[in-house]
């Protein structure tokens, strides 16, 4: 089979597939994101989805064929049965995530099948994406269908460059906590490297659940998460602007917009043209131009609603119900305000012809456009963008993201509907010059910043995030440095090893109680058979107090450096510093205490040369702000450069500046004189150990992020499964 260097993955393809008369047809779309993914500069791409006819009702051979056909066309299908539609889309994507994501809790079902169905869907989507892309090609991942495709995608090929791009709202967090699936659904999502949203609240949401679920900090809109950097940005879509001043000349539009200017004439004209659905806020809107008619009784007989409803989702019970309020409604006002020779509301259940409503838009007076929650909004654009030298007001919601493009627009919140039905009326009164002023702003915007140029954007930056990941991955030990490593440790004399301990040796426990973080059985015998070999020197340099350490590692030949180095025991004494830091420890530990007591959660360590304000505990988001608050105020009280604060791996640290682990780290090279040395550690403390130590010197960070090490490793268990390794040379 062919592979691809883009491949781009969306629940349906831009062809779908039909059966007619016992024959399969093929129908190509043309919607904005097949535009979009169209104009991408990459020639070696194909799209994976799902044809949009159920492999129940096709044969094997069928399958091949359509899958043959597809391929000719830049496209390979995702064969999924009548079953799995029914649960993975009409299920958990459009009876769960859907009405949760866009604020309708109350509408949201949970079921148990759903969610099996919407796995094993996005597993099929990635082994798909896999079998077409090259090993070190990219994967563009569409909407809320695939949330778990990426890191099934990321199992199967690490190398991937992968990005996801969310086409709805992605709720704050108290919405998104409601959904059962909401760490797995997170952790799905971030096996990209590149997420994007329309605008930015949204992807703030999503930085403020990963924080609040996952215990993620971000920096500068990045995630560390597995050791990648995950990029998190917003990226408002846009239309295709050239599409939609071509169809303004094209014969069959000026033959509508003739006809629909005859039909109107001097009656003023109210549009709107949504697809039927609870989310775009149709019965409020009409609610808002009932009130029109009756506050406004100037407009009776010179205005109409002119209104498109889209199908969508007909089989859906909710639908249907929107569906039946909607025309009642529509009915009631008709007979309440209509007269023999005007119908206040012309409604229309269907889809029409593209040209035709690019006609509705060029003649409109007025463009009502108010989702109650939207990611995006295209019909706003698309009406200011068929607009060619003819006035019109754009009236818009606030809940969509279109808003922060368009500010021109009257801007009206959907829920309060007698301010909808004033901006109606100042929409009609405003004069054509005004109206020209306003749509001219908005066309510049529009016609810079295409659907094309975000699809450029998006893979620009997607490309620059796999770039960066190559950079981090350059440290990462190989299989060839590692060897390098062992054939060192091998040949050589006389070794010095240097290991820090939590975080390098022990993975971070809950509490900094000594009882949970005591190393394993199998963690002390390895380092007692590393110390055994007399050629072996082995340090162990920590920010745990001297007591804690020579409990746990007695009976163990090892040297001992607790608190960073304030505390050295070397030949079997302990030695310190000469540092007076009690007289320090009395003035800030009750500012410690003080928001020990105002965040639940919280714990103090107090070691004689440091205080330590420990928040592993603290829900995420309050540690920010408290670690921060007090962190300020900590270095307001102290006012001099010999002591620090610190922040660590979810601590806040006070002690001397003179002690650092690279002192110590320099002090054990001059006394134990070796022709190989290992160091490891795994946070900021460990950074002064690697510079301090000979270039030669094998140095390893464990975990992500810019280190001064020459390898990193990706967790505790491959440090200590080296560590064994190497006791077992010969």
């Amino acid at each position: 089979m062919s592979k691809y260097k883009l491949v781009i993955a969306s629940n349906r393809l831009p062809v779908s597939v039909v059966r007619r008369d016992g024959k399969l047809e093929y129908e190509a779309s043309s919607g904005g994101l097949a535009t979009a993914m169209a104009s991408l500069e990459q020639d070696d791409k194909i799209w994976v989805g799902w044809p949009g006819i159920p492999s129940d009702d096709l044969t094997d051979s069928e399958k091949d064929s359509i899958t043959q056909k597809l391929m000719e066309q830049g496209c390979y299908p995702v064969f999924l049965t009548a079953e799995q539609v029914e649960l993975f889309y009409e299920g958990f994507s459009n009876d769960t995530l859907w009405p949760l994501f866009h604020y309708f809790q109350s509408l949201t079902h949970h079921r148990n099948e759903y969610w099996d169905a919407y796995q094993e869907v996005n597993d099929l989507f990635a082994r798909a994406a896999a079998e077409v892309v090259t090993e070190d090609g990219s994967v563009w991942i569409h909407d809320y269908h695939l949330l778990t495709m990426p890191s099934m995608l990321r199992a199967l090929n690490s190398d991937l460059s992968i990005g996801f791009f969310l086409h709805i709202p992605f709720p704050s967090f108290e919405i998104y906590r409601l959904l059962p699936q909401r760490k797995e659904l997170l952790k799905g999502l971030l096996g990209a490297d590149l997420i994007g949203f329309h605008v930015y609240d949204y992807a703030r949401h999503f930085l403020s659940s990963c924080l609040r679920l996952l215990g993620l900090n971000s920096y500068q809109g990045s995630i560390e998460y597995e050791g990648r950097m995950v990029k998190i940005d917003a990226y408002p879509i846009g239309i295709d602007y050239k599409k939609f001043r071509d169809t303004l000349s094209l014969p069959a539009t000026k033959k509508a917009i003739s006809a629909l200017s005859d039909m109107r004439k001097d009656m003023k004209l109210i549009l709107s043209v949504d697809r039927l659905d609870y989310s775009k806020g149709i019965p409020e809107r009409l609610e808002a131009f009932r009130i029109l008619l009756s506050d406004f009784p100037e407009w009776r007989g010179k205005v109409r609603l002119q209104m498109v409803a889209v199908p969508s989702r007909t089989e859906v019970r909710t639908y249907q119900e929107l569906r039946d309020t909607i025309e009642q409604t529509v009915s009631r006002i008709n007979g309440e305000y209509g007269t023999v020779d005007w119908a206040p509301i012309s409604y229309q259940f269907q889809n029409r012809p593209f040209e035709e409503v690019v006609a509705l838009y060029a003649v409109a007076d007025v463009a009502l456009v108010t989702p109650v929650r939207d990611g995006m909004n295209l019909v706003a654009k698309e009406y200011i963008a068929s607009k060619q030298n003819r006035p019109g007001v754009l009236i818009l919601s606030e809940m969509t993201g279109a808003m922060d493009e368009l500010p021109e627009a009257i801007s009206i919140n959907p829920s309060n509907t007698r301010s909808v039905a004033e901006a109606m009326h100042r929409a009609l009164k405003m004069s054509k010059r005004e109206q020209m002023r306003r749509i001219s702003d908005m066309q510049r915007r529009l016609k810079t910043y295409t659907v094309q140029a975000w699809g450029a954007d998006f893979m620009n930056d997607l490309l620059s995030a796999d770039g960066a990941r190559e950079h981090q991955h350059r440290k990462r030990m190989t299989d060839e440095a590692r060897e390098e490593l062992e054939a060192s440790f091998r040949e050589a004399d006389r070794r010095l090893i240097i290991l820090d301990y939590d975080g390098t040796l022990k993975d971070f426990v809950s509490s900094p109680r000594a009882l949970l973080a005591k190393p394993s059985i199998r963690l002390r015998r390895i380092i007692k058979r590393l110390a055994d070999d007399d050629r072996n020197h082995i340090a162990i340099i920590s920010g745990r107090p001297k007591k804690t350490l020579e409990r746990w590692f007695r009976g163990i030949s090892v040297s001992l450096v607790a608190e960073h180095g304030a505390w050295t025991r070397y030949d079997g004494k302990w030695t310190r510093v000469d540092v007076d830091f009690k007289h320090i420890k009395k003035k800030l530990r009750p500012v410690l205490e003080r928001y020990v007591s105002r965040t639940a959660g919280a714990e103090i360590e107090e070691k004689d040369y440091s205080l330590v304000w420990h928040y592993r505990n603290v829900a995420p988001e309050l540690a920010y702000v408290r670690a921060g608050e007090m962190k300020r105020e900590l270095i307001d009280v102290l006012n001099t450069d010999d002591i620090g604060v610190y922040s660590g791996d979810k601590i806040v640290e006070i002690k001397p500046v003179g002690i650092n682990k690279g002192d110590a780290a320099a002090e054990l090279e001059a006394l134990y004189p070796s022709d190989f040395i290992l160091a490891a550690g795994d946070d900021y403390t460990d950074e002064d150990m690697f510079r301090e130590l000979p270039t030669e010197s094998f140095t390893i960070k464990i975990g992500s992020g810019n280190t001064k090490a020459r390898a990193q490793l990706s967790d505790v268990q491959e440090m200590t499964q080296l560590l064994d390794d190497l006791g077992k040379q010969k």
